[in-house]
């Protein structure tokens, strides 16, 4: 039972980062996630390629992700230097 409520405190506290009163910029957090799985697929075509497979990876897959990672950070670094 302990283990369901601490699951739960989480992930409540991961949905209070999209709630209009937070201190977490969404942009930012939605730009790591899209990073993060960038570095994920970088390091598994690293490792298949040490083992001698080649991972196909889709360019328009990958460019996507690049594209929602840069709008994101642009977005917000913008937003920080250029306040109200």
């Amino acid at each position: 039972m302990k283990l369901f409520t601490y699951v739960k405190s989480k992930f409540m506290g991961f949905a209070d980062i999209f709630k209009d009163s937070n201190d977490y910029n969404e942009k930012t957090v939605i730009g790591f996630m899209s990073f993060a799985v960038m570095v994920i697929v970088m390091l598994a075509d690293v490792v298949s390629g040490v083992m001698g497979k080649d991972l196909v990876i889709n360019e328009f897959t990958y460019n996507s992700f690049v594209v929602i990672t840069l709008g994101s950070f642009g977005i917000a670094g913008i937003e920080k230097f250029a306040k109200k």
